[in-house]
């Protein structure tokens, strides 16, 4: 494979993991604004999915993958803000991070910290930045909050429990083994409890003395939503933040008084990372909780970019813990 052929993952159709096609092609030299990035870590995450089953429909024929870290190997024109051989992280808007080699606009790089391997950049900087907005702007968790964390033991389910507990809040975290039970308890949670074996939301009630949480933080969709709505106490707050089991639909707006005048939102990571500004702040951020110690990123898995459609499927099957990445 000659230094400008792309070894990269691409769909033409939405449908299962089987949509998923990997081709070599050569790449141009990089456009205006442009940089050209060779991959050495690429991040997988379940939005990733969404954009491939059309759950999250996307223009066709479509890369797949929005993060990924590596290093630069040519400029376009007008780039001034980076250098050949910098060490480069993104985590989109761009799709296409599924390549050993691109071509990338250089307002979607950030420069990988020093302190940072290029593995760790790939595995936490979406997640990670995921979490911040989660709990620092959206929901505003405040040190003495109970809040409830679904699927504790996922790439951002870990990266959330460390975060609260880092910030001073109490965890209660939901889980579908006892081994991802030991895993979140070992990110700090303070209870741990096992979908399929306890009636989530009456234990909830029970941890908390019949308040109920401020807060739950639901990444897993239509299975856990009736738990959330029984767990978040008067005036709390439900982030539904993924569709890990299918999207949440129907809801009814009564249900939100009955329960104790909730609130509820969807929100979604690009709409708090709007600007240079919000980026930059809340990235530095993220950076900072991985400097300090107050959150680590666990790789549960590494899969080669050929062996993409498997990841895809395990990931969806649940079979993986923490965060994912792709090798070359």
């Amino acid at each position: 494979m000659s230094a400008d052929t792309a070894r990269r993952a691409i769909i033409r159709s939405f449908g299962g993991p089987e949509v998923i096609e990997l081709e070599d092609l050569a790449l141009p030299p990089p456009g205006p604004g442009e940089v050209r990035m060779r991959s050495t870590a690429i991040g997988f995450n379940f939005i990733d999915t969404y954009h491939r089953s059309g759950l999250y429909p996307i223009e066709l024929p479509s890369g797949l993958g929005v993060e990924g870290a590596g290093v630069i190997e040519a400029l376009g024109e007008g780039v001034t803000d980076f250098a050949i051989g910098d060490r480069v992280c993104t985590f989109g808007l761009e799709r296409g991070s599924y390549a050993s080699l691109r071509n990338i606009s250089a307002s979607a790089l950030l420069k990988t910290p020093a302190g940072v391997s290029d593995e760790v950049a790939a595995a936490a900087l979406l997640k990670g930045c995921t979490v911040e907005f989660l709990v620092e702007r959206c929901a505003q968790v405040k040190a003495g909050d109970v809040v409830l964390v679904h699927a504790a033991a996922g790439g951002v389910g870990l990266m959330l429990v460390q975060w609260l507990k880092a910030i001073g809040a109490h965890v209660i975290g939901t889980v579908s083994t006892e081994a991802k039970a030991a895993l979140a308890r070992k990110a700090g949670a303070d209870h741990v409890l096992l979908y399929g074996e306890e009636d989530i939301a009456p234990k909830v009630r029970e941890l908390t003395g019949g308040k109920g949480v401020r807060v739950s933080f639901d990444g897993v969709g239509k299975d856990t939503w009736a738990s959330s709505l029984g767990s978040v106490g008067r005036r709390g707050l439900i982030v539904s933040y993924g569709n890990a089991s299918g999207p949440v639909t129907g809801v009814a707006l009564g249900q939100l008084a009955a329960k104790g005048s909730l609130f509820v939102t969807r929100p979604g990571l690009y709409d708090y990372y709007r600007n240079p500004a919000e980026r930059a702040a809340g990235c530095a951020r993220m950076f900072e909780m991985l400097a300090n110690g107050a959150i680590a990123v666990l790789i549960g898995q590494r899969y080669r970019l050929d062996d993409i459609v498997q990841a895809h499927l395990d990931l969806e099957a649940r079979k993986t813990t923490g965060s994912s990445i792709l090798t070359l």
